[in-house]
């Protein structure tokens, strides 16, 4: 255990007044001691961790709107120069032992804007990474080989090192071009902006033409939201026109773009056979609530706020309204419909997601075949007469989901499918439209196949 001596924490204001009386500087007024700002010792004791809160005047696009894009920007430029710029190196861990544990500090990152806490690891913008009247306010993470407990010398050393790293980071931000700073702030723009007209036009979701959902998962970006775009084979999104494709003129760009659009209130089916993209789309389409950087593959695909889902997964129920689904419960499970207790199945948990979602008027609900329980999507022969699915509930009693949207992946849940209103198929990873009449009449004949099959059995 370190002595009080040994402790860098308490002199970390004697070596940040120091620097920056330039350009670049720390961010006094940002400083948040042992949260944005500290300088310990590692665990294993070979290096010095520390967090500065940093001010750049370098020129980029004022505050307001689409700031994080021009940050997202930024900050990703810095990253791309590490191992270039000597001066960043501590970004990095450079010459630590185990440079490893600040990887996160350099990670690529093509999310600008989330209003959930994911990435938060990661360097991306956020409230202490941003821009406003004053400049940009980055918090700078990193690692320094343990140079011994504090001395004066050691003290200058550390305060010279910081100097050049502020320095090093006013070099590269007044390095990127005015028209890439530009371009991130107006594709943000482009998203805050068609997000909050979807409501307006009878949208809950836009899937733009080109779009390519599918993702590269690294070992600190490991969720479909904060991954980046896949490498290799990708093949775009494209709105067949039998669906009716949607055209939008865009805030922050200008530019008109097509694609598909997601309509308030409506069932909608991606249909299509194994490993075909349909989870992808709708991982994407969640991800539609974020905002991203040109380049991720999903930045015009865009979602309303308050998306929710509902799969499968036995946990505990406390007070969970099921009744949409259960006339009454099954042994083991205590209270009543309206008010279950419990050890939930895959079935009651799913239940009484969806009805959290309808009670709370989800703008949209997701459901996922494979991630469901299907017993209560699609009505079976053994099924009790307790249980309502979801397929018979859209067939007789579709009032109960008012103005909820409902999109869900499907590939043998047919009288599902059939209760849709628009059906989109996944066939080597490109969009096709399916009449609902047409799938519904092959759907009739496929059953009366199996009926003569099973007869001729008999």
């Amino acid at each position: 255990m370190s002595r009080r001596g040994d402790s860098w924490q308490d002199e970390i204001h004697r070596i940040l007044p120091g620097p920056g009386d330039g350009r670049a500087r720390i961010d006094y007024p940002a400083i948040r001691n042992l949260v944005n700002t500290y300088l310990v010792r590692s665990l294993d004791g070979t290096a010095l961790r520390f967090s500065i809160p940093a001010l750049l005047t370098a020129p980029v696009p004022g505050p307001g709107p689409g700031g994080d894009g021009t940050v997202g920007v930024i900050i990703e430029a810095i990253k791309a120069a590490v191992h270039g710029e000597r001066d960043l190196g501590p970004i990095a861990g450079t010459g630590t032992e185990h440079p490893g544990h600040c990887l996160p500090n350099i990670e690529p990152v093509t999310l600008t804007a989330s209003r959930s806490a994911i990435g938060t690891d990661l360097w991306r913008p956020d409230h202490g990474n941003r821009i406003d009247g004053d400049g940009v306010h980055l918090v700078v993470r990193g690692a320094l080989p343990y140079p011994g407990a504090p001395t004066p010398a050691r003290i200058l050393e550390l305060e010279e090192r910081f100097l050049a790293l502020l320095d090093a980071l006013d070099r590269v931000v007044r390095r990127v071009p005015d028209r890439d700073l530009t371009a991130a702030r107006d594709l943000s723009i482009d998203q805050k902006a068609l997000r909050r007209a979807l409501p307006g036009v009878g949208l809950v979701a836009f899937v733009a033409d080109g779009t390519r959902p599918a993702r590269r998962f690294t070992r600190f970006r490991c969720h479909h939201r904060i991954a980046g775009p896949k490498e290799g084979v990708h093949v775009p999104f494209r709105c067949p026109q039998e669906l009716d494709p949607v055209e939008v003129e865009l805030a922050g760009s200008g530019r008109v773009v097509t694609g598909l659009g997601i309509r308030q209130r409506e069932v909608f089916a991606v249909a299509g056979s194994n490993a075909e993209g349909k989870s992808t789309l709708l991982h994407a389409i969640i991800a539609g609530q974020d905002d991203h950087a040109a380049g991720d593959g999903r930045e015009l695909l865009v979602s309303v706020n308050g998306v929710a889902r509902a799969d499968a997964g036995e946990r505990g129920l406390s007070g969970a309204d099921v009744s949409l689904f259960f006339s009454r419960l099954p042994p083991g499970v205590g209270g009543e419909p309206r008010a279950a207790f419990g050890q939930g199945s895959g079935s009651l948990v799913m239940a009484h997601e969806i009805q959290t979602a309808l009670r709370t008027a989800a703008p949209l609900l997701i459901l996922d075949e494979d991630r469901a329980a299907t017993n209560l999507l699609v009505p079976g022969c053994l099924q009790g007469d307790g249980v309502t699915p979801l397929a018979t509930l859209l067939a007789t009693r579709r009032e109960v989901f008012g103005e909820t949207t409902i999109l869900f992946a499907a590939s043998s849940l047919d009288i599902l499918i059939a209760q849709a209103d628009r059906i989109m198929q996944l066939s080597g990873h490109e969009t096709r439209a399916l009449d609902r009449r047409e799938f519904r009449r092959r759907l009739d004949r496929y059953l009366a196949g199996v009926r003569e099959h099973l007869a001729a059995q008999e």
